[in-house]
């Protein structure tokens, strides 16, 4: 804790004592100002050209008519974007495709990261070279990623059809991505895959931060591994855990590479989230309903964001 020496004959808040006070602060004069805006000018000149003037731009083209293949008149049509989308028959598809890409991803990653960070956590042989493996996913594009479990659910040629026979668990080829239904499960199980990494990063990171000797009064009160496990570790990590996780909700509402790769939102649309949906619209031509998509993106990621600030807010607090 810093104290203030008093010097004997000057009261506290005296003039004098006020300049001895403020001669080790620096002044920030306005010549210094202009150096610091002037370092800081390309970065911010960049941010605003490449990031808040599209996003302004693409807001604009969200409310008018905005075809590529008909520029010559671009009237403003106020929310007959919005309404389209909602009026087109597969809204209430990929909707429901969104909510089960996220949730169904979300939960499997959650506790298959958390197992894993557990095992992780324990020392034993080798566990630098494991580490290595299971957190290597997350550096592979999500495209790229794609692409491989679109040749390993291939029906005719891919290698899970292969195991599954050879195991005797089917009899014939599975249309992995022609079946509406299996196609979507296949997607979830590949970003299931992808995404376990984050969650086994940041848990083990929290697991690591409980000290030891509170997990060894634990032991000595006689509870369990279970009961540690619930009355101890994850009320301490529980802060890391709820901030984690809307992270990762707002991370997969807006990742569209694994879908796009695998099946492109067939068949017949039925894989389609949002983001993928407003990738499709793009490569059609139809500006404007895709920029209207993305504002309803745009408004969902800025309210989970929201949630995510004040959560790392409260944290701070404690």
């Amino acid at each position: 804790m810093t104290t203030t020496e008093q010097r004997p004959g000057v009261p506290v808040g005296a003039p004098g004592r006020r300049k001895a006070a403020s001669h080790g602060r620096r002044t920030f004069s306005s010549s210094k100002g202009f150096t610091v805006l002037a370092f800081l000018a390309p970065a911010i000149v960049v941010v605003l050209l490449f990031t808040y003037y599209p996003m302004i731009r693409g807001a604009q083209m969200a409310f008018r008519q905005w075809n590529l293949y008909d520029l010559r008149t671009t009237p403003w049509i106020g929310f007959d974007n919005f309404r389209s989308l909602m009026d087109d028959p597969n809204w209430g598809t990929i909707v429901s495709n969104t909510v089960i890409w996220v949730v169904g991803s979300l939960v499997p990653q959650l506790v298959i990261g958390f197992g894993l960070a557990l095992l992780l956590r324990r020392k034993f042989r080798g566990r630098g070279i494991y580490q290595a493996l299971v957190f290597f996913p997350w550096a592979v594009s999500g495209f790229l990623i794609g692409i491989l479990f679109r040749w390993m659910f291939n029906s005719e040629f891919g290698v899970i059809n292969d195991l599954l026979k050879k195991v005797g668990l089917i009899d014939a080829n599975i249309p992995w991505l022609a079946d509406p239904d299996l196609a979507r499960l296949s997607t979830v199980i590949a970003n299931v895959w992808y995404g376990v990494t984050f969650f086994t990063i940041m848990i083990l990171a929290a697991l690591q931060s409980v000290p030891d000797d509170v997990l060894e009064a634990s032991a000595i009160d006689g509870a369990g591994k279970v009961r540690t496990l619930w009355s101890v570790v994850i009320p301490y990590i529980r802060t890391t855990l709820a901030l984690t996780v809307l992270l990762r909700v707002i991370w997969i509402f807006n990742f569209p590479d694994i879908i796009y790769g695998m099946t492109g939102g067939g068949p017949a649309n039925q894989t389609h989230i949002i983001t993928t949906w407003m990738i499709s619209l793009t490569q059609q031509g139809d500006y404007g309903r895709a920029s209207a998509l993305g504002l309803i993106v745009l408004v969902v990621l800025v309210a989970f964001a929201t949630f995510y600030l004040l959560a790392v807010k409260e944290r701070d607090k404690k």
